[in-house]
């Protein structure tokens, strides 16, 4: 076989290998695909790779995109290297994490070569446990994103959205943040007292009710489990704000004034019968309940769990 046609096999290789990879391709996949760099570099002398970075290449023809210059970034940086931080917050889709920055972090001494643009942290502790896969791209987990945010100057609000937006989207729970946390935490690692402040009000779905699971933690009641769904003989019955598991008790805080038209009225309805049948208590308490009138709401949710028979 003449050496136009090994090289022509050579692209079609490194086209199939890049087509799961956002159109790039690693220099230390080359032993693996059959391809030399001697091969390579003559597809790059003929404009047939385009060599990004010290160990990244991508296919002309191929659009350029945020995942495509992760993908380069990640080769380039070595074995060790996760996309991390803003960009792995992004990748995990939480809320108010929208910009396509480039972001990674590699074990500390084992980085490898330089990334076109982007930001790279070090750390001494990077285990499997911390790693999975997003979009074939080796990302932190959400539990360990969110760990590492924390030591960042973004604003509480933004650190509190990827808490909560995890913990809604079902990507961690947060005995997972905490348990990492509590992991991590003895390496010197910045973050953790914001981390630790924020995490008490964690899992509400909007500023309501993290204030509301504030009022509860200060005044030492009973922690409640957050936006749980109730079914019944496999129907949807209800997503509910809070429910004190022990107490059966569900709470539902409010920042307007409720459903005005009459189908939506009979609806509410319908749907406090059905949770009241299936034994849960239900409570409700608008914004200016929780804000304003805080002695209000905990006389009611002391009297609800005597009622209910377990001591607070």
């Amino acid at each position: 076989m003449d050496n136009a046609a090994t090289t022509l096999i050579a692209h079609h290789r490194l086209a199939l290998a890049a087509e799961g990879q956002h159109g790039v391709i690693g220099f230390d996949q080359l032993d693996s695909l059959g391809v030399t760099p001697r091969q390579l570099s003559q597809l790059a002398d003929r404009g047939l790779v385009d060599r990004l970075a010290q160990q990244a290449y991508r296919l002309p023809g191929v659009p350029q995109s945020w995942r495509s210059d992760l993908t380069a970034g990640l080769f380039s940086l070595g074995p060790t290297a996760v996309v991390s931080h803003e960009a792995a917050a992004k990748l995990h889709e939480f809320d108010r994490f929208n910009r396509e920055v480039l972001e990674f972090t590699v074990r500390r001494k084992r980085r490898g070569g330089d990334v076109v643009a982007g930001r790279v942290h070090t750390t001494q502790v990077l285990s499997l446990v911390d790693i999975t896969e997003v979009d074939g791209l080796k990302v932190t987990t959400p539990a360990r994103t969110i760990i590492d945010l924390a030591a960042l100057r973004i604003k509480d609000v933004r650190l509190e959205a990827a808490i909560d937006s995890s913990i809604r989207l079902g990507l961690a729970t947060l005995d997972e943040i905490v348990g990492r946390l509590g992991q991590l935490r003895g390496s010197g690692r910045s973050g953790v007292r914001r981390l630790d402040r924020l995490l008490i009000t964690s899992g509400g779905h909007s500023k309501l009710e993290r204030e509301f699971l504030k009022l509860v933690h200060d005044y030492g009641l009973p922690v409640p489990v957050p936006q749980v769904v109730h079914c019944r003989d496999g129907r949807h019955i209800a997503r509910v704000d809070f429910l004190f598991v022990e107490h059966r008790i569900v709470v539902e805080v409010s920042g307007g004034r409720g459903h005005s038209s009459a189908a939506d009225r009979a609806k509410d309805a319908k749907r406090r019968n059905e949770l009241q049948d299936m034994g849960r208590l239900v409570l409700e308490f608008t914004f200016e309940d929780v804000m304003d009138r805080p002695s209000y709401v905990i006389k009611t949710l002391h009297r609800a769990f005597k009622s209910r028979s377990t001591p607070v």
